[in-house]
């Protein structure tokens, strides 16, 4: 843990790194606070309203049967474990145990479609998935296609090539020895959205929940004070539900609250922090716009809250604002990426807020704003945000893809693909993102998947899709089509590449609107002008 300092300068130039030759994050998060003491560890609330409280000593048991039913249906070191599942008990289980074993595990989000799936469980190569029976159903459409994939295990019971997890659970035994892992050995895949070709797998090793901790710790308002209990509404397929969050609470002993709307509630929200006394949330700037919407919030709500966490997007003056107006609390803005996640945050007990800045660099990382040469850039002066290697946090490698693996780097900087400006305080100020990702209601998402899905439909000869700016989400999904001879634009053609969209690959990732073309703005080797596309819509 950090040690509260008097200045920012004390902590940062105190701090060391004490990262262990030898580290499991399974044993980490769950076993090391399983000492007979019942110690509280997850709060899970179902859709229906039903609350399950877990202990680190039930979930030690759960975890240690999960791992030997994954032992027990061929499951290695090494092997690859998909985990197609909300936040819910048994996604936490099936983190733990893959972990223990020293397999790595495959998060995936449970809004992808058939295609989405497909693609990274393939890529991946994962042996085992756990899933609920609306995943189930999906893999079933595409199992053929997955040679490699041996099992797939359903939480609600038996269904079509699923076997019943919880049934297997309870005769598998209790007991389980833990993997001797180097905190350097691989633990888990997270696939993240690229501007062109497929998505990439950050494959992140153990000793990245260590080098999360100062920033993460920092963004809290040093978590971990007596009475602490965590929550947020992004879901554990994401770094930042998933590290940020579950694995971070728990590496302190900090209970958490286990509940992801269908859809985003901002009422809703504002029940469950008060039902359970919240007292530290991340919530991704598209929901604190949706939260901003509502009235007189402290008066309606008895809130405890005591840190309030945001990043991946900039929040603005407004929100920073509300935050302090309606909730009596100055919002921690930090910034990092799946492959270096949480290398700088605001802290509002140490920092001043600096208007328009998300704080400076975490205790243990080196942050700088180079050039494309990898020269640091003079205070004041706008280039790349990067991160100097080596980093506890940083991740392995791009799975199968070596050579996107060297194009992250400028010699021993991490380039993280986003623009910035660090001026002569070390404040850090986020500019935009020199690719084309596109960053709408939290997340991250690279228009070639979408477009190779449009392209897949009948109507369509060409696609390009950018972001288009929007007061709620950051961005919205626009698309740009040529739509092939015999066919003409029309409300119902748009309604139907939609849900082509929505269907195949995500819910999230549909375009909100439909622009039909003449033809696309293309360089001279062929390659879509997508800035172009930018410009001309705005």
């Amino acid at each position: 843990m950090l040690t509260v300092r008097e200045s920012y300068e004390a902590l940062y130039n105190g701090f060391r790194w004490n990262v262990p030759e030898r580290y499991n994050i399974g044993a980490d998060i769950c076993d090391k606070w399983a000492d007979g003491s019942e110690k509280p560890a997850l709060v899970h609330e179902t859709d229906d309203g039903d609350i399950h409280r877990y202990s680190f000593d039930k979930l030690r048991a759960l975890s240690n049967r999960t791992a030997n039913l994954f032992a027990a249906h061929g499951v290695r070191r090494g092997d690859r474990v998909a985990i197609l599942l909300p936040q819910q008990p048994e996604t936490a289980l099936a983190h733990i145990a893959a972990y223990k074993i020293g397999a790595i595990a495959v998060p995936l989000f449970t809004l992808f479609g058939v295609d989405a799936l497909r693609y990274r469980l393939s890529d991946s190569g994962a042996k085992l998935i756990v899933t609920d029976a609306a995943g189930a159903e999906k893999i079933a459409q595409i199992r053929e296609h997955l040679p490699q994939l041996d099992v797939v295990l359903c939480v609600d019971g038996a269904a079509r090539g699923a076997e019943d997890y919880h049934r297997l659970l309870h005769a598998a035994s209790a007991s389980f020895a833990v993997a001797d892992t180097l905190a350097e050995d691989p633990a888990l895949i997270i696939y993240t959205s690229g501007t062109t070709g497929a998505p990439k797998g950050a494959l992140l090793p153990h000793r990245s929940l260590l080098g999360h901790m100062p920033g993460v710790e920092m963004s809290h308002d040093f978590l971990g004070v007596e009475g602490d209990l965590m929550w947020t509404p992004a879901d554990w397929a994401w770094i930042g539900g998933l590290i940020d969050i579950l694995f971070a609470g728990w590496h302190l002993g900090i209970p958490v609250v286990a509940r992801r709307f269908a859809k985003f509630d901002a009422e809703e929200a504002f029940d469950l922090m008060a039902r359970h006394a919240v007292r530290n949330v991340f919530m991704p700037p598209t929901a604190l716009r949706m939260l901003r919407t509502v009235d007189n919030p402290a008066r309606r709500w008895k809130l405890n809250l005591r840190s309030l966490a945001s990043g991946g997007e900039s929040l603005g003056v407004e929100l920073l604002q509300w935050s302090r107006e309606n909730l009596g609390l100055t919002i921690n803005e930090f910034y990092g990426q799946t492959e270096c996640n949480m290398t700088a945050s605001s802290c509002s007990t140490l920092l001043d807020v600096k208007p328009g800045a998300i704080g400076k660099p975490a205790p243990g990382h080196r942050l700088a704003v180079i050039d494309r040469s990898g020269n640091v850039m003079p205070p004041g002066e706008q280039g790349s945000i990067a991160v100097h290697a080596p980093d506890p946090v940083m991740f392995l490698e791009y799975w199968n893809n070596e050579t996107a693996t060297r194009e992250k780097f400028i010699g021993d900087w991490l380039v993280t693909g986003d623009l910035g400006v660090m001026d002569e305080q070390g404040y850090l100020t986020f500019v935009g993102r020199d690719d084309d990702v596109i960053t709408s209601a939290g997340y991250r998402i690279g228009p070639g998947p979408i477009e190779d899905c449009l392209l897949s439909h009948p109507a369509v000869r060409n696609a390009a899709v950018v972001g288009k700016p929007d007061p709620q989400r950051t961005e919205i999904v626009a698309a740009f089509l040529v739509l092939r001879e015999g066919y003409r634009p029309s409300e119902k053609l748009t309604r139907d590449l939609q849900q082509h969209v929505r269907s195949r690959l995500s819910a999230h990732e549909y375009p909100r609107q439909i622009n039909y073309v003449d033809s696309l703005p293309q360089t001279a080797t062929g390659k879509i002008i997508r800035r172009a596309l930018r410009d001309a819509d705005n």
